[in-house]
């Protein structure tokens, strides 16, 4: 007897057997965001796929996964809710990448019947910008002229987009500024340095994402002003004028 799903051919002596392994429906796709609660509702799969309620539990409707072992999502069989099944972190699925889509599928059998399931994950600004470092050590002669530039390391967010790190602010201060080009992030002399007034000066660097609420992360900049020699040293001599010497470097 054969299975009703296999159709047999016969040409030229040879069988052809085709395999109707089963019938693929239309996608429904779902946009919701990251991190949402177990069990919070992301739509109605009955409604939205023209199915009756009552055939998902007559048909033993599930959701499998496309292609790995986790599932995000489930199936309300009482009233053909897709539901959360699982934390969805957008950064360990996708990293930075723009567009983050999870692969399901509804399942029903008797018949075999199949609908795919696009899940688009937005991202939620749930990370802040974060330096590599604590502090950031700067060595800096007293001899630099007024508008020397430093370059700083950027800031590094998880978040994508919007949510991603938008702007820099550096606290006020007497002798730098800060100047900021895409990517390139650069400390400003704006006053020169005398080291015989202030050997090391201490800096607040923040980076701010553009996401609501916002979140920043800060990073101390540590300043040593290096000497220049730029002071006259006095000789002494007995009986003689003190002479003066200026060493330059």
């Amino acid at each position: 007897m054969m299975d009703s799903n296999v159709i047999s051919f016969q040409t030229c002596g040879f069988f052809v057997v085709v395999y109707f392994l089963h019938a693929a429906y239309g996608d429904v796709s779902y946009t919701f965001p990251e991190e949402m609660k177990r069990g919070s509702v992301i739509g109605n799969m009955a409604k939205d796929l023209g199915l009756e309620r009552s055939a998902l539990s007559n048909r033993r409707a599930r959701i499998d996964s496309d292609g790995t072992d986790e599932r995000y999502c489930d199936i309300n069989l009482n009233n053909g809710e897709l539901i959360v099944a699982d934390r969805i972190d957008r950064e360990g699925l996708c990293g930075e990448k723009a567009s983050c889509i999870l692969k399901h599928e509804l399942v029903l059998e008797n018949p075999l019947e199949l609908h795919r399931i696009s899940l688009h994950i937005q991202d939620i600004n749930d990370n802040s910008p974060q330096f590599n470092e604590e502090f950031i050590n700067i060595e800096i002669r007293e001899s630099a002229d007024k508008g020397a530039r430093f370059v700083l390391e950027e800031a590094h967010d998880a978040d994508v987009g919007q949510n991603s790190v938008q702007q820099y602010s550096l606290k006020k201060n007497d002798h730098f500024i800060l100047s900021v080009d895409g990517n390139s992030i650069e400390l400003v002399l704006e006053k020169e340095l005398d080291r015989e007034n202030q050997q090391e000066i201490n800096l607040l660097l923040t980076a701010l994402d553009g996401g609501s609420p916002q979140r920043s992360g800060t990073v101390v900049i540590h300043v040593t002003v290096l000497d220049a020699n730029d002071n006259a040293q006095c000789l002494a001599r007995p009986s003689i004028k003190p002479v003066c010497l200026k060493t330059l470097l």
